[in-house]
C-alpha cells in the first residue's frame, strides 16, 4: 500500500486575497471629495451629479462630503462653492486666484494636489469631461494613486473601499476596479450616468479657503484666445447636446437635406448612425452619436477621400 499526501488545494485568488493591510500613513485619509468643475463662471452639471453620488458614499462611510472648488477670483467662483452645500456638500475647499481663470492642467494640477495632500481625502471624484479626465490623470499620476476612468457605478464595499464599476471590452462587460492599498481612490464619472439630486436650499457650511501661491510665469502654457465652439466651424469638442440623425429610409442625399433643415430649426448638430445611401457614385457613411450637457458642442459631416475606394467622396459623420 503506498502513501499518498493529499494537499489542500490552493485557494482561488480574488479581492480578497489581494486585500492587504493599508499603510500606515494612509489611514489618516477620510472623507469624500468632489471637484466642481467651473468653466467660464458655469459649473458642469455632472459636478451635482456627482454630489448626490459622493452624498451616499459618505453616508455608507460616516465621513463628510466636500465639494472643490477651483476658479478664478469673482463671483462666480464664489457661487459655485456656496451653490455646492444646496447639493449636500458638508463643507467646501475654496482655491481662487485669477491665474485659474482658464484651466490650465499644471495651475489646476498642483490646486488639486496641494488640497489633497494637506486635507487627506479617502475618496476623490471627477466628472468624465475633456476637463476632468485630464485633471484626473494628471493628479493621479503626481499622487501615485489609482484612477478609474468613466465609471458607471459607485459603491463602497465592507471593508470601505471604493468599488468603482466601468464598462470594458467595448461595452459588453463591466469591469468592478478597487484601489485597495492608496489613497485617494480617485475615479471619473461620465455626465448624466448619475440621477441629478434634488437642490434644497441651504446656508453655507464651512469653508476652507486655500492660497494657491503660483505666479502667471510660473506656468508654461498661455492662453491667447478663447473661441466658443458656437462661433467655430469645426468641430472641437467631443459631444453635442441635440443631434438629429438620418437613416437608410431617407433613400437619397436629397432626402437628408430635410434632417439638415430640422437640425437648423432646433438649433442642434446633424449626423446619421448608419449607412445612408449609395447612389450616383455618393456614399454616405455616419457613426452613432452620443449626446451630452454643453451648449455650443457640435457634429459635422465632412468628405473624406478614402483609402481605397471606387465610389468616389465619402462622407462621414464625427463627433
Amino acid at each position: 500500500m503506498s502513501n499518498v499526501t493529499k494537499t489542500a488545494a490552493p485557494a482561488a485568488a480574488g479581492r480578497a486575497a489581494a486585500k492587504k493591510e493599508l499603510p500606515e500613513h494612509f489611514k489618516a485619509y477620510k472623507h469624500v471629495w468632489v471637484f466642481v468643475e467651473l468653466e467660464r463662471g458655469q459649473v458642469h452639471p455632472v459636478s451635482w451629479e456627482l454630489m448626490g453620488a459622493g452624498r451616499r458614499l459618505a453616508d455608507k462611510l460616516k465621513v463628510n462630503l466636500a465639494a472643490v472648488v477651483v476658479g478664478p477670483e469673482g463671483q462666480s467662483t464664489r457661487n459655485a462653492a456656496l451653490e455646492s452645500f444646496c447639493y449636500g456638500a458638508d463643507l467646501a475647499y475654496f482655491v481662487s486666484d485669477n491665474v485659474l481663470a482658464d484651466y490650465r492642467n499644471e495651475s489646476y494640477t498642483k490646486a488639486l494636489t496641494e488640497l489633497v495632500n494637506i486635507y487627506k481625502p479617502e475618496i476623490l471624484l471627477l466628472g468624465a469631461t475633456t476637463l476632468g479626465r485630464d485633471l484626473a490623470g494628471s493628479v493621479a499620476t503626481t499622487l501615485s494613486t489609482g484612477l478609474t476612468a468613466d465609471c458607471t457605478a459607485l459603491d463602497v464595499d465592507a471593508d470601505g473601499s471604493l468599488a468603482a464599476t466601468r464598462p470594458t471590452f467595448g461595452g459588453s462587460l463591466l469591469c468592478t476596479i478597487y484601489t485597495l492599498n492608496y489613497r485617494p481612490q480617485m475615479a471619473t464619472v461620465r455626465p448624466r450616468v448619475m440621477p441629478m439630486p434634488e437642490r434644497v436650499e441651504r446656508d453655507a457650511a464651512r469653508i476652507i479657503v486655500h492660497p494657491l501661491g503660483l505666479v502667471e510665469d510660473d506656468i508654461v502654457t498661455k492662453v491667447l484666445s478663447f473661441l466658443p465652439d458656437r462661433d467655430s466651424e469645426t468641430s472641437n469638442l467631443a459631444y453635442a447636446d441635440v443631434v438629429v440623425a438620418g437613416g437608410l429610409g431617407l433613400g437619397s442625399p436629397e432626402n437628408f437635406r430635410l434632417v439638415r433643415e430640422l437640425a437648423t430649426l432646433l438649433g442642434a448638430e446633424y449626423g446619421c448612425s448608419r449607412p445612408l445611401v449609395q447612389k450616383g457614385g455618393l456614399r454616405l457613411i455616419g457613426r452613432s452619436v452620443r449626446p451630452a450637457r454643453r451648449s455650443g458642442q457640435s457634429s459635422i459631416l465632412r468628405p473624406v477621400f478614402p483609402a481605397r475606394s471606387s465610389t468616389g467622396w465619402v462622407s462621414r459623420g464625427r463627433i
